[in-house]
């Protein structure tokens, strides 16, 4: 018999009200059982600690609750007290896509164990709830995809051994997820391999949207990028992604009218590059 695969599903909240159960209730569901969900509360003050405690009365929730430094400073207390093999943060709001990610996840680690493989990321597609399309990862993980989209952590199942070294720079306050995975990326050699699943609903309109955030996603994306790949190659990638209309189609992809046609003429070409 095949040894189970521990999970540490990590929430992140502060007054998150109703939305906290929500995220809680679609891990709870899983078919596949053998996971904890760590529950990291900065200090609420809205009841959505104690509303948890009344509805699930469930040995996996581990709930912990201390000041932080924001989002970035809570993941990284979260991931000390986690004790899974593979972490994945879903922020309050946010579920899983279906009952069965777990199980399907787990199913394709074996596969690549049976292969002799070994994948240090496991990471696959998001339902994006505001446009209501899914959003289609890109099947591999190169230089170009590092300076163009990464996955979200939302649907990125981390090995524990990458969060033993260091957890997300929290001098990037917008940015810190996207400089931890190329820092996994470039500097640990992480392995990471994309499944067909749709794991995450993302439910929109968080922290690093709003107009001020955006702008600073833009300066730290620029800084972290020229960190891990030198000024020259990240300048030809900025200027490939205005060749080839980027801001333009990023218009496309937030608009719920034509982001499902946009996804699925993205997915087809993932399809033919494969």
């Amino acid at each position: 018999m095949e040894q189970e695969t521990m999970y540490s599903i990590i929430v992140v909240c502060l007054n998150a009200g109703r939305r906290l159960c929500d995220t809680v209730g679609s891990v709870l569901g899983q078919h596949y059982n053998n996971f904890e969900v760590v529950v990291k509360d900065g200090g609420s003050s809205d009841g959505s600690v104690e509303m948890l405690a009344r509805q699930y009365h469930d040995e996996r929730i581990r709930v912990y609750t201390e000041k932080d430094n924001g989002i970035y400073d809570a993941m990284n207390q979260a991931v000390k007290l986690a004790e899974g093999a593979y972490f994945l943060f879903l922020n309050a709001g946010d579920s899983f896509y279906d009952e069965q990610v777990l199980g399907k996840i787990t199913q394709e680690i074996q596969e690549l164990e049976k292969r002799g493989q070994k994948a240090d990321i496991i990471y696959g597609n998001m339902y994006h709830k505001a446009l209501n399309t899914v959003i289609y990862a890109s099947p591999q993980i190169n230089d170009f995809t590092c300076y163009r989209n990464v996955p979200c952590h939302q649907t990125c199942f981390y090995h524990h051994a990458l969060f033993d070294v260091r957890g997300y720079d929290t001098a990037y306050n917008v940015r810190a997820d996207y400089e931890h995975f190329l820092w996994c990326y470039y500097d640990r050699k992480a392995v990471a391999a994309y499944v067909p699943v749709v794991i995450a609903s993302y439910e929109g309109g968080g922290y690093s949207e709003t107009k001020e955030n955006k702008k600073r996603s833009r300066q730290q994306h620029r800084e972290i990028v020229v960190r891990y790949m030198g000024r020259r190659r990240a300048d030809r990638y900025r200027l490939i992604m205005l060749l080839t209309l980027a801001p333009l189609r990023s218009a496309v992809a937030d608009n719920r009218y034509l982001s499902g046609a946009y996804n699925a003429v993205k997915t087809a070409l993932y399809k033919i590059k494969k």
